[in-house]
């Protein structure tokens, strides 16, 4: 494995804890609207591509959970496959916070019992506000409820708003509940703009509006001695498709298999070496010896931002500032232990 970031011999503090995983909760996934079986419901519902499963989407299916609970009905999240911006706006390069296998690991945490994952394409693009309210929430989830952001939008050239379906659901038999805009400290919290403050760096920001640290999850990167016990404290992950940080430092945590270590994580293009090919690489502060294959799922999570990324004028001078870089890290895992 490369050890060209951190190529200094690091002291170990030894420690180590299990990552605390989340409970299986028998969440059905209908991948398709004719995988909802007939009879399905009743529901309440709520429509969004759900980017992040941040702190205001956690806010609104934690309600349609306890409504359904309290009422003999399912709680429902409808989503959709892939985003509707990459289909509508191709050149957008959208970058999820949340590849859909973290999604739904994420969707099936705030207890809902069902997500609708609709395949978004020409079909549904062109589906009116009153057929998708009859087809899909009428029809096929026999909705009671549907709750939905202030600024929800929905059906062909997104024609249709919070009003107009409130209008059809007096007419069909849903109530539609609307949420206004949540912002935590002037803040909106929004998949747009906690994507933008991570392409910023601002990792620490971003933790708080998802009510979690932003965290990457992939495998090791191949050809690095997998295979046997893994005795040096550098990962390299593997490519990764979507949203990552702003070039530069990171103090994280990362997880292998259920196990977690503080780390310390350069993600960019490591120009002190002349590399010119990214690559996201993570130190273990608490290492000890691991198993690591290339199936091992390695999670990295942010927790705040160091530094840039520097090109320094010798290896040497990058080790010192590893060195520095670390100390910040130990120091603030510190801090965060006597919270």
């Amino acid at each position: 494995m490369s050890d060209q970031w951190f190529s200094a011999n690091l002291r170990n503090t030894g420690f180590s804890e299990h990552w605390p995983l989340t409970t299986a909760l028998e969440m059905q996934i209908f991948h398709k609207l004719e995988d909802v079986p007939a009879g399905f419901g009743p529901s309440l519902v709520s429509v969004g591509n759900f980017d992040g499963v941040h702190r205001a989407h956690a806010h609104v299916l934690g309600e349609i959970v306890r409504r359904a609970r309290a009422g003999g009905a399912k709680a429902v999240a409808v989503t959709f496959q892939p985003h509707p911006a990459r289909i509508l706006r191709p050149d957008s390069g959208l970058k999820l916070l949340t590849p859909v296998p973290e999604k739904l690991r994420l969707l099936e945490a705030t207890g809902i019992d069902a997500v609708l994952m609709l395949p978004f394409g020409r079909d549904l693009s062109l589906m009116t506000p009153r057929q998708f309210a009859e087809r899909i929430l009428k029809k096929k989830l026999h909705a009671r409820e549907v709750h939905e952001g202030y600024n929800f939008r929905f059906g062909h050239k997104a024609a249709g708003d919070v009003n107009l379906l409130a209008q059809l659901g007096q007419e069909m038999g849903f109530e539609v509940r609307v949420y206004s805009e949540e912002k935590l400290r002037g803040e909106p919290v929004s998949s747009s703009h906690i994507r933008k403050l991570i392409s910023e760096g601002r990792v620490s920001r971003a933790r708080h509006l998802l009510a979690r640290p932003f965290s990457i999850l992939g495998a090791p990167g191949r050809g690095r001695g997998l295979g046997s016990k893994y005795t040096v404290p550098t990962i390299n992950l593997a490519r990764y498709e979507e949203l990552v940080p702003k070039d530069g430092v990171y103090i994280t945590w990362t997880r292998v298999g259920t196990e977690r270590f503080d780390s310390v994580t350069n993600v960019g293009n490591r120009p002190t070496f002349g590399a010119d090919s990214f690559a996201i690489e993570t130190h273990l502060l608490n290492f000890h010896p691991i198993e690591l294959t290339p199936e091992s799922e390695v999670e990295i999570c942010f927790l705040d931002r160091v530094r840039d990324e520097i090109k320094f004028p010798s290896v040497e001078a990058l080790r010192e500032q590893i060195a520095r870089d670390v100390k910040k890290a130990r120091r603030y895992f510190h801090l965060l232990g006597l919270r």
